[in-house]
């Protein structure tokens, strides 16, 4: 099947924060990754995460790209993805390729648990910025995938709009002070957390793979959509090109 030269890659992203990483991401990879924002209370918190995943809100960001010729499709959202617990994030996204008219669709958790499988990591340190309740439903989520999570760091912090006024020196810093010896990459999962300028930094630091939400959202999405991508400024997740065969 002939291949677009520039695959798109529809983006459906909760509120504002950190959804500047993609068209950083499309420049570097010469691909298209257009966004549409859905939005809901951007508390992290079990409720409002549910409630930001609907079906309902969902198809809305679907709509929205209804005029881009998409490849794919990304639920770019973590925590609302993954709050659903493994079966729920897998009817989720079932459903938003639904109202996306049947192109290949993942969320964010979905493309955590390829990425690592890509990558043969079985055992990971977790940095993340949620409260203590909403990363434990993460850490379930990779356990039933079968990943071991040797350590699990929490920043408790209560917004995504406050995520992403981290700076780059205090997300490095959270990601260095939180791997663990044990584990064989760090795994950092929030959309709402600028990564994607920083990852050969993050990686230096730790002296082994790191896992961002953007990062794996960007590379799972491309994946669907058929493409081979290396861009090693981007991370160990895409040092090698990886024909997975056009859709």
């Amino acid at each position: 099947m002939h291949r677009r030269p520039r695959p798109t890659v529809g983006i459906v992203y909760p509120d504002h924060a950190a959804e500047d990483d993609y068209p950083f991401a499309a420049d570097l990879l010469g691909v298209d990754l257009p966004v549409a924002h859905i939005y809901g209370t951007d508390l992290h918190a079990v409720p409002e995460l549910l409630d930001l995943g609907s079906p309902a809100k969902l198809a809305g960001g679907a709509a929205q790209l209804a005029g881009e010729p998409l490849d794919a499709l990304v639920w770019a959202c973590t925590s609302g993805s993954f709050v659903y617990g493994p079966d729920g994030a897998r009817d989720q996204v079932e459903l938003l390729s639904r109202a996306a008219g049947g192109v290949p669709t993942t969320s964010t958790s979905i493309a955590f648990v390829a990425a690592l499988r890509a990558l043969g990591i079985e055992r990971v340190a977790v940095a993340a910025s949620y409260p203590r309740d909403v990363a434990d439903l993460f850490v379930a989520f990779l356990a039933d995938a079968g990943i071991e999570v040797v350590s699990l760091a929490d920043a408790g912090i209560d917004t995504a709009a406050e995520v992403g006024t981290l700076t780059a020196e205090q997300v490095v810093g959270f990601v260095r002070d939180n791997d663990h010896p044990d584990a064989q990459a760090v795994v950092v999962p929030d959309t709402a957390m600028h990564t994607l300028r920083i990852l050969r930094e993050l990686e230096k630091e730790v002296g082994k793979p790191v896992l961002t939400a953007n990062q794996v959202t960007v590379r799972h999405g491309l994946e669907l959509a058929g493409y081979t991508v290396g861009c090693p400024e981007l991370g160990t997740l895409f040092e090698e090109e990886v024909d997975h065969g056009a859709r």
